[in-house]
């Protein structure tokens, strides 16, 4: 079986069909939808590879237009925006079966010394990551068994995910909870040495656990479902070089959610309290 690590940089190597088009595989799940940060991550690879690759990528800005049918190919179309002395942008635009599904733009900066540094402290302090149990390990000790289909997502899983607060289950669980989660994740296996595949791959992450912080007072995580969600926009500022095959730790907060609509963001931190990169995520809420 191949590892899920291998399964994710496979998914991330696009195939170049034109000077500035290329392909993605979107593989064929039973999710009604293809998931937004396989077609971020995608979408970065895609600007990236029309780069010198001596310019990180230090932000991005994205909107999710349509759902992505899973089994179905998407084709990433790349403007070369901008070549500058610092700084390269690129605008990327996903299509699937004819249809706009999804737009980037990602800046790249070369990159230099600045006159001065500072950075706040993580806001709170978490046990490490080896104390806490993987999220599949704690569903199973909850439920006994996995239900099928999660015994086969969990598989496929390319990601370690390990809660810093235990899981809610029921109406008594979320009483007076707010809108905050936080959670350790790292690759399940090495991701190579390829700056822009960790990039690409912890842009996957983002996507994945974002909005529980929206949820969390109102419906637990795990069980039951009332309502459902779908990403609309997705912005990440890169601060410092990172592998995404060593622990990060990932502090999620909604500071608002009204409309049918919750704002998400994220601070993603390494094992010593670094910064490495900040997430602001708008999510559609609608009941089932």
């Amino acid at each position: 079986m191949t590892n899920p690590a291998e399964s994710l940089v496979d998914l991330l190597d696009l195939e170049q069909i034109e000077v500035n088009i290329f392909r993605g595989r979107s593989p064929q799940e039973s999710l009604q939808r293809v998931f937004g940060g396989q077609v971020a991550g995608q979408a970065l690879v895609a600007a990236g590879r029309t780069t010198e690759g001596d310019r990180p990528v230090h932000s991005l800005h994205a909107y999710f237009l349509r759902p992505g049918r899973p089994g179905v190919p998407i084709v990433y179309q790349v403007e070369r925006v901008r070549d500058g002395r610092s700084f390269t942008t690129r605008r990327v635009t996903a299509v699937q079966q004819g249809r706009t599904i999804f737009n980037l733009t990602a800046s790249f900066h070369k990159p230099e010394e600045g006159p001065f540094e500072h950075q706040l402290p993580p806001a709170r302090v978490v046990p490490d990551p080896e104390s806490l149990p993987p999220v599949a390990e704690e569903i199973r000790k909850h439920l006994g068994a996995l239900p099928e289909q999660l015994e086969r997502m969990a598989r496929r899983q390319p990601f370690d995910i390990r809660y810093v607060d235990r899981l809610r289950w029921n109406a008594d669980d979320i009483d007076g909870a707010e809108p905050r989660s936080a959670v350790w994740m790292r690759a399940v296996g090495p991701l190579g040495d390829d700056p822009l595949v960790h990039t690409c791959a912890l842009t996957y992450a983002s996507d994945m656990t974002l909005l529980d912080a929206v949820r969390i007072p109102v419906e637990p995580l795990w069980g039951q479902r009332n309502f459902d969600m779908a990403s609309l926009d997705h912005a990440m500022w890169f601060h410092r070089p990172f592998r995404a095959d060593e622990w990060f730790l990932y502090d999620q907060e909604s500071p608002i959610a009204i409309g049918g609509r919750g704002l998400a963001r994220g601070r993603i931190y390494d094992v010593h309290g670094q910064l490495l990169v900040s997430v602001v995520q708008e999510g559609l809420f609608r009941s089932l």
